[in-house]
């Protein structure tokens, strides 16, 4: 096996790891529920609901804050992308392994 299939291997092998860490992060990106408490927002959960933060979007006017939520959303969809990612690169990482 030459080195450039080697490296794809080691690729499978580890991808799932690597967006299960790029996920986490986005995660911890992800502050809507300080957002919410700055604005004096009460909430019950720190896991804000998408049409909760969507409402808000849609409620206020204050173009900062609006901005901010935008981001949180998008961190939050980011969050989600790179889980389904991993969850798909996990049979790669098992052809990965035994192709070793």
């Amino acid at each position: 096996m030459n080195a450039i299939n080697e490296n794809i291997v080691i690729f499978f092998t580890v991808s799932p790891l690597f967006f299960f860490i790029v996920a986490v992060s986005f995660r911890l990106l992800d502050n809507s529920a300080l957002l919410f408490l700055q604005k004096e927002i009460l909430v019950t959960s720190s896991n804000v609901s998408v049409d909760c933060i969507k409402s808000q979007i849609k409620a206020t006017e204050d173009r900062e804050f609006k901005n901010k939520l935008k981001l949180a959303l998008l961190y939050r969809r980011m969050h989600r992308t790179c889980l389904i990612l991993m969850l798909f690169s996990i049979p790669l990482m098992f052809t990965g392994y035994y192709m070793l």
